[in-house]
This record gives C-alpha cells, structure tokens and sequence, in this order.
C-alpha cells in the first residue's frame, strides 16, 4: 500500500468517527426527558435556602484614658535618667578599654587566639606555666600575662587549659568582658 493510499483510509476514518460522534448526540437531544425536567422544576419550588439573619452592629463605647497620672513614656526626666544611666556605663566600659590600650604590648598579643595553641604545663617556681605554640615556636606563659588580638589576659593555667579574660565588643558595639578558654591540644592535631 502507498503513502497516498493510508493517508486516505486515515482521513476515512476519521470522518468516520467525527460522523458517528455528530449522530449520537442528536439522539440524546432529541429523546424525550420532560420526566427529568418536571422533577427539578418542581425540587425549585419546594427547596427554600436557609438564611441566618445577621445580627445587630454592637454599639462602640469609647474608653476614657486613665493612665494620665502614670509617667509619659517620652518624658523629660526619664528619658534624661535613660541617657545619664548609658553614660556612665559606656564610661567604664571606656575605662576598662583605655586601661589595656594604656599597656605595652606582649609578642604573642599580635597573633590571633586561634593561631595559638596550647602544647604542655609544667610547675616553675611553685607556679603553673603554660607552653604554648605560634609559627612553630614555643613560648612560656604565666598568669597576667596576655596573648591574643582581644585583650587576652591569663587568669588560670591549669594542667590541661589556659583561662583567658578577654575584652570584645557586643552586638550593641559596648565593649565586655569575655572568658575564653584555651584547651591543651592532642600530639596527632
């Protein structure tokens, strides 16, 4: 069989289905449903739609304001007390900065803390120093001695930890104190 030749039979046959398709829906036009439309016309009658009424608006009452005798929130002499209570807060927490900018600077205060590890601990002179490692040199440390970017001063050794007092700045940009503490780190890392 040629192309030309299934081309043929296939429109065919589709005419075919669109004829029969046409035929099939006159019918259920044409065929006789008055049963079916009597009984939703009379269903229309008697269904009644069920509404419920909407209630009364509630009648608004203002309210009178009482707290006149409280303290206003945008007051002189609160805020006033506010600001003089920051002020002497960021005044020690200048102080407490100025007195460590003040000091000179240990060796190991320009290494960050985390380049610095902890390797050893030995008793020296009935106290505990510290052997610790930057750039492949060991260094002795000693309480109040500091080391670290952030004020890092020494306050305990102990035989497995270095504790640290270091002075940061918080969220809100006020300089704290932070206690950190450096561990003693394993011969493998």
């Amino acid at each position: 069989m040629t192309a030309a030749r299934m081309n043929a039979l296939v429109g065919l046959s589709r005419g075919a289905a669109a004829v029969l398709a046409v035929l099939a829906l006159a019918g259920c036009v044409g065929s006789d449903h008055d049963d079916l439309r009597g009984w939703v016309a009379q269903e229309r009658k008697t269904a009644k739609p069920r509404i419920t009424p909407l209630s009364e608006p509630k009648v608004f009452v203002p309210q009178p304001y009482t707290v006149a005798s409280v303290t206003a929130p945008f007051d002189r002499q609160k805020l006033t007390l506010a600001l003089r209570r920051d002020s002497q807060q960021n005044a020690s927490n200048r102080a407490l900065l100025e007195a460590e900018q003040n000091r000179r600077k240990q060796e190991l205060e320009s290494y960050p803390l985390d380049a610095i590890t902890m390797v050893g601990s030995m008793q020296q002179n009935g106290g505990q120093t510290a052997l610790v490692r930057v750039n492949q040199l060991i260094y002795q440390v000693k309480p109040g001695g500091y080391m670290g970017q952030n004020y890092g001063r020494i306050q305990t050794i102990t035989e497995n930890s270095i504790q640290l007092r270091e002075i940061v700045q918080d969220p809100a940009g006020d300089w704290v104190e932070k206690s950190t503490v450096l561990e003693l780190q394993e011969r493998g890392k």
